[in-house]
């Protein structure tokens, strides 16, 4: 990437923004960077001296092209973009939906597809991609920049994107349930609804920060705090009765890929 054949990001909401603030962070040099975005904020990456922000696709051809804008703007945006791109330029898009063949109208070269999830907004993303037609340095190129918001990992097959959309893309809303839920229960054995939501939120919090950093699997860390006959160990009997809460996500993921797959048909 040079300042003549830059990285050039569209659109930088919440998700392009902190795709940016990352590339920024990691030591990328800002002047080989165009940003394209109608209504810029005033936030401090925007305002990177180097940086350069238009509004409308300027005259030159990308050396990458980061397409971060919502799926129902594509209709009209790709076209305006297809002059951004030659046969080498590398097309990265993090919009949900949007398949490669559709990508693939912007002309031929590599592509890569991708899916992060709302967490990428506050840099702890987690973005499942596949791609296509790509060398092995557009490869390492393509993850250092989907790393940009958070953790990656790669799929073979464009089909096992709707499965990765399922447990990743729409897994947030599951924890988040899982808190209102464990908010709830403790209300109900009496305590404050202010209290429990405290309890249940910074719980869950904790929880996802120690098995970030501990190198031991989930099912090893639930068993260090089961103590046999104890608290936990009740719980766990009820959530655990025949596979009782595995089932259920198993038909959560399932449904949502299912609807994955219906969206993008």
């Amino acid at each position: 990437m040079t300042p003549d054949r830059p990285l050039v990001l569209v659109g930088a909401g919440k998700m392009g923004g902190a795709m940016l603030e990352g590339w920024l962070a990691s030591g990328i040099d800002p002047r080989t960077i165009v940003v394209i975005e109608p209504n810029p904020s005033d936030t401090q990456p925007l305002q990177t001296p180097g940086l350069r922000v238009v509004s409308e696709p300027p005259a030159l051809v990308a050396d990458t092209l980061v397409l971060a804008i919502k799926p129902q703007m594509f209709g009209d945006v790709l076209p305006s973009l297809s002059r951004l791109r030659d046969g080498e330029t590398l097309v990265v898009s993090i919009a949900a939906g949007i398949t490669i063949a559709t990508l693939g109208t912007l002309g031929p070269g590599p592509i890569v597809r991708s899916i992060p999830n709302t967490p990428s907004s506050v840099g702890k993303g987690m973005t499942a991609a596949v791609g296509s037609g790509l060398s092995e340095a557009q490869l390492g190129l393509a993850d250092k920049l989907l790393r940009g918001f958070g953790a990656v990992e790669w799929v073979e097959d464009e089909a096992l994107i709707d499965a990765a959309t399922a447990v990743s893309g729409s897994g947030p809303a599951y924890v988040f349930l899982m808190v209102e839920a464990l908010t709830e229960a403790g209300i109900a054995e009496g305590l404050p609804a202010d209290v429990a939501a405290s309890l249940a939120r910074n719980t869950i919090i904790g929880a996802g920060a120690l098995l970030d950093r501990s190198s031991l699997d989930p099912a090893t860390l639930r068993r260090n705090v089961t103590s046999p006959g104890g608290t936990t160990a009740a719980a766990l009997d009820v959530l655990m009765e025949e596979g009782a809460l595995e089932a259920l996500m198993k038909r959560a993921v399932h449904a949502a890929r299912v609807r994955s797959d219906e969206l993008g048909s």
